[in-house]
């Protein structure tokens, strides 16, 4: 397998997707937060600093902000009254499905533009894709 020719093409792919234009004007590490609550459960403060690759003060200043506007909550840790978990509302879960949405309605067109073969080696890449990425969010935990 050529593990470079794979590595562009996700990044080739992830700056177009990433990218596509959506009805929520959020910014990427606002979506990105939301995405790790909404797949990845409630997060500890400093968890969501190092997955996110932000400073701890500036995901402070996010989650506050998140917060006021409904789309996450702070709650004591059960496992540890001195920390506290960041939760999804089902206002932030609401924006990632519609993110999901918009994108999904941006790609159907140029998917329809892909032979049947094409379609079908997606189509049988997929669950390959999700066991790799499975394995790279169980290495990175």
């Amino acid at each position: 397998m050529d593990v470079d020719a794979l590595t562009r093409a996700i990044e080739y792919f992830n700056r177009f997707y990433i990218r596509l234009s959506t009805v929520q004007k959020l910014s990427f590490t606002t979506l990105s937060v939301l995405d790790t609550l909404a797949f990845g459960g409630p997060r500890r403060l400093t968890e969501l600093a190092g997955t996110e690759q932000i400073s701890q003060p500036g995901l402070t200043q996010l989650v506050a902000r998140l917060e006021r506007d409904g789309l996450v909550e702070r709650r004591p840790d059960p496992t540890d009254g001195r920390a506290v978990l960041v939760y999804i509302t089902e206002s932030g879960r609401r924006i990632g499905e519609a993110r999901h949405q918009d994108r999904a309605r941006h790609l159907l067109p140029l998917i329809s533009q892909l032979t049947p073969s094409e379609r079908q080696k997606i189509a049988d890449a997929l669950p390959v894709l999700c066991r790799l990425a499975d394995l790279g969010n169980q290495a990175r935990r």
